[in-house]
């Protein structure tokens, strides 16, 4: 059996013009910022005149730990967008937007798959309108200008060791993870040790995703924690006089982009942090308009739901202000198999024992995101070689789980394989029955909002951390920073920080390596285990494949 590649699929798309996409949420044209035919920003001063509208009803999907069998989450998402319109609801849907690591690394693009993708495809994957480009250029100003303070006599007394603002760059490489900067000499300025991450792991880029409007933008922005004196007292962007800057080059970047699903339905694509290492969550500024124009919006969170959906309901959700009325945990029959033990290459025979077996890390998932107070319907994206007696089996799971699983065939058949989810969907938000809370309240010491989230979403029997962790942990709350929540940067691949320890492990702990100060964006990230916020490419990358043909259109992407 065939099939068409997502690139090829994308490419045949009857894609109408973007003002005729902003015309179904009642954006007029004169507040559509185009890029080209088929996407626009939309303006900011439309998205103030929103102020007063009452919310629509905000669905999460979220998903099992990702396995290299695919779980197909944003696929599901863009799914439920088109179904929700197939049944006559007026629906927009909300995710990030693409990384260029992950894209010509092994992770592929951001725009969903087969009959349900977000187009145009190949900008989404790439340059799109630039927002990534943006925000590197305006991570690496604040670094210059820190570098540039210190040359010109350091008036602010910064401690050059204790200099905590790093580099960034929108590509995974591993040789930037450690370097050493201002080498060559007096005219080079002084060297000290310092690295690169990535760029949707920038504190820039979750500020952009958690700020308001521009006014709330420059604020974060000039709160950021850059350096330390030889007293420890802290030296921000605002004392560095960068923070007018960088909003200069973030004003367009902090206008939401408006896209379509190839049947022509509204999606909000934008920012992308990522899951394992930021918050894995597009801007609030696009959630939040989305709410105010749809009456039904769909959005992701980046990986499993012991990443996105957990730093979704604690980070986002808390300070945004959101509610989510439903939560749709994807799943196939393919990821429960490698759960039980199957190898990839064996996972088109039929085996309903491995099916169950694999099952308790979906079960896992239902019951942490049931602990939010979100009501939880489980989707099963279908690939061909599924069984009906594997499918049987999963549903039969998540029924004893007290949820429903529903099969779901939107790959294939776009917004008609999956209005059975749809109508569910719209059962659950509507019944009024979701009476979400996050899992630990804003008084709560640092380090014991770390253990909460071990034990109640990780299932660990303890978290770790080196002596200096908590001494810095508790310096940050005699600082004021003790209400702010914890971003955990961890493997995705597991609920331990083991990432070869598959389906619902116990008796493990979560070790924390490092803990940052995120004062802009509003939360400590605690690094554990391995976890790299600067990743590397494969052994084999997906540029290896990625090239023009000899029409000069795109191949490789995915």
């Amino acid at each position: 059996m065939t099939f068409k590649t997502d690139i090829e699929i994308a490419r045949e798309a009857q894609k109408k013009p973007i003002q005729e996409i902003g015309a179904k949420l009642d954006i007029p044209n004169e507040h559509l910022l185009p890029y080209g035919h088929d996407k626009a920003k939309v303006g900011q001063d439309f998205i103030k005149s929103l102020e007063g509208r009452p919310d629509g009803k905000l669905i999460l999907v979220t998903a099992i730990n990702p396995t290299p069998a695919g779980e197909g989450k944003t696929t599901t998402t863009v799914g439920l967008g088109d179904g929700l319109n197939r049944i006559g609801k007026k629906a927009a849907i909300c995710i990030r937007e693409a990384s260029l690591g992950p894209n010509f690394g092994m992770k592929g693009g951001a725009a969903g798959g087969g009959l349900s993708q977000v187009v145009p495809m190949e900008e989404m994957n790439l340059h799109f309108t630039g927002d990534m480009h943006a925000i590197t250029s305006a991570h690496n100003l604040l670094s210059a200008m820190i570098d540039n303070h210190i040359y010109w006599g350091n008036e602010l007394g910064i401690d050059q060791r204790r200099v905590v603002w790093r580099r960034v760059l929108d590509m995974n490489d591993r040789a930037l993870r450690d370097t050493v900067v201002s080498l060559g000499g007096v005219a080079n300025g002084f060297p000290r040790q310092t690295g690169f991450d990535i760029t949707v792991a920038s504190e820039v880029m979750a500020i952009l995703c958690l700020a308001n409007d521009l006014e709330d933008l420059q604020n974060r922005l000039g709160d950021i924690v850059v350096a330390y004196t030889r007293d420890r007292a802290p030296i921000t962007c605002r004392d560095i006089k960068a923070d007018g800057a960088m909003t200069v080059l973030l004003k367009d970047a902090m206008q939401p982009n408006l896209v379509q699903t190839l049947e022509n339905n509204p999606a909000f694509v934008h920012g992308g942090p990522f899951a394992n290492i930021a918050h894995g969550c597009n801007s609030v500024i696009a959630t939040r308009t989305a709410l105010k124009l749809a009456d039904y919006v769909v959005t992701e969170a980046g990986f499993g739901a012991d990443l996105g959906a957990e730093k979704f309901f604690d980070i986002k959700c808390r300070k945004a202000g959101l509610k989510p009325s439903a939560a749709v945990v994807v799943a196939t029959v393919r990821a429960m198999k490698m759960n039980g033990g199957v190898a990839k290459v064996d996972l088109g025979a039929e085996n309903v024992e491995a099916v169950q077996k694999g099952c308790p890390n979906l079960g896992r998932h239902i019951a942490n995101v049931k602990s939010f107070g979100v009501p939880v319907v489980v989707a099963i994206n279908h690939f061909h070689s599924d069984t009906e007696a594997e499918v049987e089996a999963v549903k039969a799971y998540v029924a004893e789980q007290g949820a429903e699983a529903i099969l779901c065939r939107h790959w294939a058949e776009g917004s008609a394989g999956i209005t059975e989810l749809a109508n569910k969907v719209v059962e659950m938000a509507d019944s009024g029955v979701a009476n979400f809370s996050p899992i630990y309240p804003d008084e709560m010491g640092l380090f014991e909002k770390i253990e909460t989230i071990a034990k109640r979403i990780y299932h660990a029997d303890e978290a770790l951390a080196d002596k200096s962790v908590r001494a810095q942990l508790k310096a940050w709350e005699d600082a004021g920073y003790g209400n702010l929540p914890v971003c955990m940067a961890k493997t995705q691949y597991s609920f331990s920080t083991d990432p070869n320890l598959r389906g619902a492990p116990t008796g493990h702990s979560v070790p924390v390596r490092e803990v940052r100060l995120s004062a802009g964006a509003g939360f400590i990230v605690a690094i554990c285990g391995e976890i790299m916020t600067m990743p590397g490419l494969p052994r084999h990358p997906a540029a290896e494949t990625i090239r023009l043909d000899d029409d000069g259109l795109i191949e490789g992407l995915f």
